[in-house]
């Protein structure tokens, strides 16, 4: 899933050892990701070209 940091935000990344970039990275869909969108902390974005086809 590709997520970046709410503005003003500086949001570790656990796998790469970093930060995660303002502009965004694609990272594992893992209960820590899960924990810091429920925070506020990032948001989920939607890449162009990809269409979600779940049912909800």
């Amino acid at each position: 899933m590709f997520v970046k940091p709410v503005k003003g935000r500086s949001v570790p990344d656990p796998a790469r050892g970093d930060v995660l970039p303002v502009k965004g990275r694609n990272v594992e869909a893992s209960a820590y990701w899960f924990r810091r969108k429920a925070a506020g902390e990032i948001e989920v974005v939607q890449q162009k070209g990809v269409k979600d086809d779940r049912k909800l």
